[in-house]
C-alpha cells in the first residue's frame, strides 16, 4: 500500500484539484442531484427525513500515529450511520465538511475518501456522498452529517421506553475501550507520546479490538429491524452503555435494570465508541436481528441504571471532561 503521506500536498494543488481527486474516490448513492451544485437534492419518500452530525477533531478523536487516513475515513461513516440507525431509519446521504492543515498531502484526503467509501459500502449499501466542503487548519477536522429515510414508519425515539419493557442491546460492548487502553498502553513512546512504531512493534497493530477501535461496526440493519419489530426506545451507544442508559432512562422517566449476567467489566460498562444499539422492547416482541436481551425497564428510582439493586454510575467518555489538550 502507497504511503499516503508523500507526494504533493493541498495547499500545491488547491481546492478545484483536491475535490476532482477525492469526489471520483466515494460512492455516490442514488440522490436527485449529488455534488456540483450548492445544495444536493435528497429524496424524502414519506416527506420526512432524520439528520444528524458529528465531528472528528484530531487530538481528542483520533491520532495519526494510531489510524490511518482510511481507518478516520471509515470512521467518520460508521458514526454517523449509527446515529441514523438508532432512529429506525435507513441511510440515504452523507454530507462531508473537511480542513486540512496547508502541508496535508493531497493522498491523505484520497485515502481518507476510501476509507468513507469502504464503510458505506459495507454498512450502509447504496448510501452516497451527496455534498460537502473543504477548508484549512492548522487541525484536521472531519464534520459529517447524514441523513436517513423513515420509509414511511414514526421515529424510534429515547423517550419511549416503558415500564416492563425489556431491555436489549446489538453490537459490541466494551471492544473499542479495550482497544484504546491497549493503544494507550502500547502504542506510546518512551515519553509517553503516540507513536506508529510502538504500535506496530507492541503488535497492537493486530490486535482485533484495536482494529474496532479504529473501524467500529454498528449494525446499521438492526435499527430497521428494531423498528418494525416495534421498539419503543432507541440510542446508539456512542460514549458507553451505562452513560447513554442514563440518557435513555432521563429521556423516558424510567430506570433501567441490568441483569445480573452477563457480566459486564468497567470498559463494557464505561467504554464508549463501539456504535452498538441499546434498545427497548415490549416483553412479548421476541428480539430481532442481533439483538439480545440486557435487562428490563422498572419504575423510575432514585437512579438510572440499577444492577442488582445497586447504582450504576452513568458514566462515559465526555470530550470537556475526558480531553486534556495533549498533542497527538
Amino acid at each position: 500500500m502507497d504511503d499516503p503521506w508523500t507526494g504533493p500536498t493541498v495547499g500545491q494543488v488547491g481546492e478545484l484539484a483536491v475535490l476532482d481527486r477525492i469526489v471520483r474516490r466515494l460512492p455516490a448513492g442514488a440522490p436527485a442531484l449529488g455534488p456540483g451544485d450548492d445544495c444536493a437534492v435528497v429524496a424524502a419518500p414519506d416527506g420526512r427525513f432524520v439528520v444528524t452530525t458529528d465531528m472528528m477533531v484530531h487530538g481528542p478523536d483520533f491520532r495519526w500515529a494510531w489510524s490511518s487516513p482510511e481507518d478516520v475515513g471509515w470512521k467518520a461513516a460508521a458514526t454517523n450511520l449509527s446515529d441514523v440507525a438508532a432512529m429506525g431509519a435507513v441511510p440515504s446521504g452523507l454530507v462531508i465538511a473537511l480542513a486540512a492543515p496547508q502541508d496535508t498531502p493531497v493522498a491523505v484526503l484520497e485515502s481518507f475518501a476510501d476509507g468513507v467509501r469502504a464503510a458505506v459500502d459495507a454498512l450502509a449499501p447504496g448510501c452516497g456522498v451527496v455534498g460537502g466542503d473543504l477548508s484549512t487548519s492548522a487541525t484536521f477536522t472531519v464534520s459529517v452529517t447524514a441523513f436517513g429515510d423513515l420509509g414511511g414508519r414514526a421515529p424510534v425515539l429515547r423517550s419511549g421506553a416503558r415500564v416492563g419493557d425489556v431491555l436489549a442491546v446489538s453490537g459490541d460492548l466494551g471492544r473499542a475501550a479495550r482497544g484504546l487502553a491497549r493503544l494507550f498502553r502500547d502504542g506510546v513512546d518512551t515519553d509517553g507520546e503516540p507513536a506508529r512504531s510502538a504500535v506496530v512493534a507492541s503488535g497492537a497493530d493486530a490486535d482485533p479490538d484495536v482494529d474496532r477501535q479504529r473501524r467500529p461496526v454498528p449494525p446499521i440493519a438492526d435499527g430497521v429491524h428494531a423498528a418494525t419489530a416495534g421498539a419503543t426506545a432507541m440510542l446508539d451507544l456512542s460514549d458507553g452503555l451505562a452513560i447513554d442508559a442514563g440518557r435513555l432512562a432521563r429521556a423516558s422517566g424510567v430506570t433501567l435494570d441490568l441483569d445480573p449476567e452477563p457480566r459486564l467489566d468497567d470498559l463494557a460498562l464505561h467504554g464508549g465508541e463501539d456504535h452498538g444499539l441499546l434498545a427497548t422492547f415490549p416483553p412479548e416482541v421476541a428480539l430481532p436481528g442481533g439483538f439480545r436481551r440486557l435487562g428490563a425497564v422498572v419504575a423510575r428510582g432514585d437512579a438510572d441504571v440499577v444492577r442488582g439493586g445497586e447504582p450504576v454510575p452513568t458514566t462515559g467518555w465526555d470530550p470537556y471532561a475526558d480531553w486534556d489538550g495533549a498533542a497527538g
